[in-house]
């Protein structure tokens, strides 16, 4: 019904079911308006009008339905030996672009990459006699109504254009009147089959659990007389699932979904044709106008959007006047969705019969095998398989193709260099030098490391900050208190020392207590301001006198204060009362009375964040202390042999 009026050079509108030949329908009205070498030499034209720019475009809305245009009119040009070029993203611009230049007669594209080298000025269509729009209504639901009006108002306005497509929704037909000439709207159907599906299709809708469903699927792949089957999901994702579950249970499938590369997807088209996959899930990218012969069943894993697309899912079965299977499982949450599309096709199936992968219904209906299990035996394992396909190296652009293609990923991934740069260590430093392993090793373990001379001004060993915790044990350090040297003096000399070690406070440091000596009995007992957070151990006191008076300590916030020792000058000397501090474990820091010659006491600077040890008592009574540093065992030695010495003299 097409071909004569396309042939006349009439605006045509062309409406019929899937699977009744709309390719050929406007692909031979094209292949005769070109003008080629082998018209020159028949006579029909002059050398003139033949050009190397495209003389016909087929705008498509998916890459697959462009491929498969592309191969037909290829065939059916073939004797008149018409250039036919298939432009569409996905691939590398360079042979597109060479191709271009070269010489093409008739362009089969997508609208997205027609208008990319349209822009570049890479592709000509001021020759273009025929616009052919296939699949309109899908251009419409994907957006690509506005750049089809694009390249039609770059087009010349004397030409045919031919509108082709299963379904003509009222958009489609707005952009027919706006830049179609008086069309000719031809609508082909078959006396005995009014319906919206082709009538030698045989329809099953059945209600399934999601969980129960990819049980079902395998079982319904193993029909008796089962050929070529294609499965439609409706999210990329489960596509992918689902693809990847059947090829576990030993079924030959293949993916195709928009997350995959072009290469891949083109991959798995090329093994689903020739054989070797004979399972093909994939979203709706798939379910217009791909033709591949042998497809007896049709599974829709879910409920479609609207009717449109399952009327062009359907149509994948059927073909050319072949028999097919359709079969829809609708998920309990889709029962609304199914039963709108119910309607509007007239079909009879609003309520479907609820099935599960053990009823004998799916059994009878789908002539499956009894005993029939979800995995495919292994002397059924025939098909060689997704892997037996190569994939063709297409130059890929980037985008979302880019991204599903893991295995060059992978490769990429394998193929950069190994770093050079070695890996940043943090090393522990004190005053700019590395402190040896040794050392810290030593003092983590709590071992006691050689003193080293008093005359050397080399840093003394920094002990690694302790973490705060709550628990006692004082029993190692105990026994190294109770082990130092105690020296002392003579009453006259007690009596005449009268010294004050004045220690200037730092913030954030762990601190030794300030001891206060008394020599004289009308000596005051120093006081000691509280510091804020800091750890300090007590204060002890020397008595000279029978009459001296102890020496109170203020308590202070937040530390625990060890006791106070008492130095005893005679014999009838008190001893004075320590009251203890919160959360400090560190020794007191004893004074030493030196003789009158010797009356002032050195100060020392305590460094921060250090635990420094305590200094020697002189007189004081044997009690065991925490924690006595190697430096403390040293300066009582000093001490006892500098008293010994006075005392010979």
């Amino acid at each position: 019904m097409t071909l004569p009026v396309a042939l006349s050079g009439t605006d045509v509108i062309g409406q019929a079911k899937t699977g009744t030949g709309k390719t050929l329908g406007f692909g031979l009205p094209l292949l005769e308006r070109v003008t080629v070498p082998a018209d020159v030499e028949a006579g029909r034209a002059t050398p003139g009008q033949l050009t190397d720019a495209p003389q016909a475009l087929v705008v498509v809305p998916t890459r697959e339905l462009c491929t498969q245009v592309t191969n037909d009119l290829l065939t059916a040009g073939k004797v008149r030996n018409v250039r036919v070029l298939a432009i569409y993203g996905g691939r590398a611009y360079e042979p597109q672009v060479e191709a271009l230049k070269k010489g093409v007669d008739v362009i089969v594209g997508t609208p997205g990459r027609l208008l990319d080298l349209a822009g570049q000025r890479k592709l000509d269509l001021s020759k273009v006699k025929a616009l052919v729009l296939d699949e309109a209504d899908e251009m419409l639901d994907l957006g690509f109504l506005p750049d089809v009006e694009k390249i039609i108002n770059m087009l010349p306005a004397k030409r045919q254009t031919m509108l082709f497509s299963a379904t003509m929704p009222g958009a489609v037909i707005g952009l027919a009147r706006r830049y179609m000439s008086q069309p000719t709207h031809i609508r082909a159907t078959s006396p005995d089959d009014e319906g919206a599906t082709v009538a030698n299709i045989a329809q099953h809708v059945y209600r399934a659990h999601s969980m129960d469903k990819p049980e079902m699927v395998a079982r319904i792949l193993q029909a008796n007389g089962r050929g070529l089957a294609m499965i439609f999901c409706r999210t990329k994702r489960t596509a992918a699932d689902i693809a990847e579950q059947l090829e576990r249970r030993g079924f030959a499938s293949g993916a195709v979904h928009g997350d995959l590369g072009q290469g891949a997807r083109e991959q798995a088209l090329r093994a689903f044709r020739n054989g070797k996959v004979d399972v093909l899930v994939c979203t709706d990218v798939a379910a217009r106008g791909i033709d591949v012969d042998g497809v007896t069943h049709v599974i829709n894993y879910q409920s479609p959007e609207d009717e449109k697309t399952f009327l062009h899912r359907v149509g994948r079965t059927g073909r050319a006047g072949k028999k097919g299977i359709a079969v829809t499982l609708v998920d309990w949450d889709d029962i609304p969705r199914w039963q709108l599309i119910n309607k509007a096709l007239g079909l009879d199936f609003n309520d479907p019969v609820e099935t599960y992968s053990t009823s004998p219904h799916l059994y009878a209906d789908m002539d499956i095998p009894e005993g029939t299990k979800g995995v495919l035996p292994r002397a059924e394992r025939t098909r060689a398989g997704l892997d037996a396909e190569a994939v063709e190296d297409l130059g890929e652009t980037g985008g979302r193709g880019s991204r599903g293609r893991r295995p060059e990923r992978t490769e990429r991934s394998e193929e950069r260099p190994e770093r050079t740069r070695t890996p940043r260590q943090r090393r522990r430093t004190r005053g700019g030098s590395a402190v040896a392993a040794e050392e810290v090793a030593t003092a983590t373990a709590g071992t006691v490391a050689p003193e080293a001379p008093a005359s050397e001004e080399a840093p003394q060993p920094r002990t690694p900050r302790r973490r705060r915790t709550r628990t006692r044990a004082g029993a190692p350090a105990a026994e190294a208190v109770a082990a130092a040297p105690v020296v002392e003096a003579a009453p006259e000399t007690a009596e005449a020392a009268e010294p004050v070690i004045e220690t200037k406070p730092r913030r954030r440091t762990r601190k030794a207590a300030e001891p206060v000596v008394e020599a004289a009995p009308e000596a005051e007992a120093t006081e000691t301001k509280p510091r804020r957070r800091t750890r300090k151990a007590a204060e002890p006191i020397v008595e000279a006198a029978p009459e001296a008076e102890a020496t109170e300590t203020k308590p202070r916030r937040r530390t625990r204060k060890a006791a106070e020792p008492v130095v005893d000058a005679t014999p009838e000397a008190e001893a004075t009362e320590t009251k203890p501090r919160r959360r400090t474990r560190k020794a007191a820091e004893p004074v030493v009375e030196a003789t009158p010659e010797t009356a002032e006491a050195t100060e020392t600077k305590p460094r921060r964040r250090t635990r420094k040890a305590a200094e020697p008592i002189v007189e004081v009574a044997e009690r065991p202390r925490r924690r006595l540093a190697p430096k403390a065992a040293a300066a009582a030695a000093a001490a006892a042999a500098a008293a010994a010495a006075q005392s010979e003299s």
